[in-house]
C-alpha cells in the first residue's frame, strides 16, 4: 500500500513539473471560412467569368441548332413525299447531333469546372499551410466544422488577402 502511496506523489509531483511546461507551449488554433475564401478569392471570380462565357457561347450554338430543326420542321408539312422523307431523315440525323453535342458539351464543362475548382482548393490550402506555418498555428480548421468558436481564431480574410495578393502577382 506504501508503495502505492509513493507511486501516487511521484506521478503528482511529475504532472506538475510537466503541466507548466506545457502551458508555455500553448497551441495556436485558428479557423477559416473555406466558403468565403473561395468565394471571394478572385481567382474564383475570373474563373466563373470564363465559365459564363463558354456556358453562354454552348447555349448560344444549340439555340441555333434547335432553330434549324424547327425551320426544317415546319416545312415539312409543305414538301412532297419525296422531299419530306429526306427531311425527315436530316431532322432525326440533327436531333441525334443535338443531343451528342448536348452531352459531350455539359461533359466537357463540368470537366472544366472541377479541374478549376481543384485548382483554387490547392491554391488555399498552400497558402493556409504557408501562412500557418509564418504565423506559428498548429491547426487551422474549417470552421463549418465547429460547433461553437471563441471570437478572434477567424483567419479566413488574412488568408484572403493574401490569396488575392499572390494571384494579383500572377497577372
Amino acid at each position: 500500500m506504501r508503495k502505492f502511496g509513493m507511486m501516487g506523489i511521484i506521478v503528482a509531483s511529475i504532472f506538475l513539473l510537466v503541466l507548466p511546461a506545457r502551458a508555455q507551449d500553448a497551441v495556436k488554433i485558428g479557423t477559416l471560412d473555406l466558403s468565403k475564401a473561395f468565394d471571394n478569392y478572385e481567382k474564383t471570380k475570373a474563373y466563373d467569368s470564363e465559365l459564363q462565357g463558354q456556358s453562354q457561347a454552348y447555349q448560344k450554338e444549340r439555340d441555333e441548332r434547335i432553330e434549324k430543326m424547327k425551320e426544317l420542321q415546319g416545312k415539312l408539312a409543305l414538301m412532297k413525299d419525296e422531299e419530306k422523307t429526306k427531311a425527315e431523315g436530316e431532322l432525326e440525323t440533327m436531333k441525334e447531333d443535338l443531343k451528342n453535342f448536348i452531352d459531350s458539351r455539359e461533359i466537357d464543362l463540368r470537366k472544366v469546372q472541377d479541374e478549376r475548382i481543384r485548382e483554387i482548393l490547392l491554391d488555399i490550402e498552400k497558402v493556409v499551410n504557408d501562412f500557418a506555418q509564418k504565423q506559428g498555428y498548429q491547426l487551422i480548421l474549417n470552421n463549418r466544422v465547429l460547433i461553437y468558436e471563441q471570437s478572434g481564431l477567424d483567419v479566413t480574410d488574412e488568408v484572403l488577402k493574401l490569396l488575392n495578393q499572390d494571384y494579383s502577382k500572377q497577372q
